[in-house]
């Protein structure tokens, strides 16, 4: 069922993005979205990990290093039939991880320093294995080429709002004959709604990689439990994270409550654990 909607929103970003170039420039414009959408997901492809890591100034690690970690990966890489990602270790208090790169046979798994300080081995296990579930369902790649699209799309309702501004308040789309309507949901609606589907999209893989995760390491509870205690640390301790790459942590590096929660790139984290204990317990919960 996850699958199947990430499918069908990953289909919608890139429909709203020829669109909202069609409204700019009608079939020119549509065309050269589609382009821009071609050669930024290349860049991604190829790019993003190398990004990621570097905004974080994460250092790989060697086995000597942290021989534990390396065991703990290894066992885990093995159940789960890939091949052993780089290792990287980022500075910060704050418990969390996430795992980068374009494939399995380029991924990488990163850590921070305090959650290496704050679990325990069995719950270590389970995030671990939450990070390797993603890596083994490529959704490094679908989350960075959705958060790509989505900004994309965004940055270019910025440029035709300028445009508009400058230009008199017409657009190329108006001097052609269109509605002002159609320039004012590409500017104010199609940034918005690109940026629910791309946390849609989010929230999706998370659930799939809770589950993965927690038969990779064979311990739902124990990914249960790590969940309650890196969700109570990201409101204790902040993280100088960037909401761009928010998505890729096992939980979200900002705090924030209210209506920020409506737009969170995160599942429930009460849901995420009554999920997994279900795998354990049975409750009937019905996914979303």
């Amino acid at each position: 069922m996850n699958t199947a909607k990430t499918v069908l929103l990953m289909a919608g970003l890139t429909v709203l993005l020829v669109f909202v170039g069609n409204l700019i420039g009608g079939q020119g414009g549509m065309m050269i979205a589609f382009l821009l959408a071609i050669v930024m997901n290349f860049g991604t492809y190829w790019f993003s990990d190398k990004m990621v890591l570097a905004m974080y100034h994460g250092r790989q690690l060697a086995e000597s290093d942290n021989p534990a970690l390396f065991q703990i990966v290894r066992d885990l890489a093995g159940r789960a039939g890939l091949p052993m990602p780089r290792i990287y270790i980022v500075e910060g208090d704050q418990p969390n991880a996430f795992a980068t790169g374009r494939d399995p046979e380029h991924a990488a798994v990163a850590v921070t320093e305090g959650i290496l300080r704050t679990l325990p081995p069995d719950q270590l296990r389970g995030v671990l294995g939450h990070e390797l579930a993603h890596v083994k369902h490529r959704d490094i790649l679908i989350g960075t080429v959705a958060a790509t699209m989505a900004g994309a799309i965004s940055m270019i309702a910025s440029m035709a709002q300028w445009a508009m501004i400058f230009g008199g308040g017409r657009s190329s789309n108006d001097r052609e004959g269109g509605s002002p309507l159609g320039g004012l949901f590409m500017i104010i609606v199609a940034p918005i709604a690109a940026m629910l589907i791309q946390m849609a999209i989010s929230r999706s893989r998370e659930y799939e990689a809770d589950a993965g995760g927690a038969q990779i390491s064979g311990n739902p509870l124990s990914l249960a439990n790590a969940l309650k205690t890196l969700d109570t640390a990201s409101h204790q301790i902040p993280m100088n994270a960037s909401p761009a790459t928010a998505h890729m942590f096992i939980v979200n590096p900002l705090s924030g409550g209210g209506l920020a929660n409506l737009f969170s790139t995160h599942p429930p984290m009460e849901e995420r654990i009554a999920r997994l204990e279900s795998m354990v317990y049975g409750s009937g919960i019905t996914p979303r």
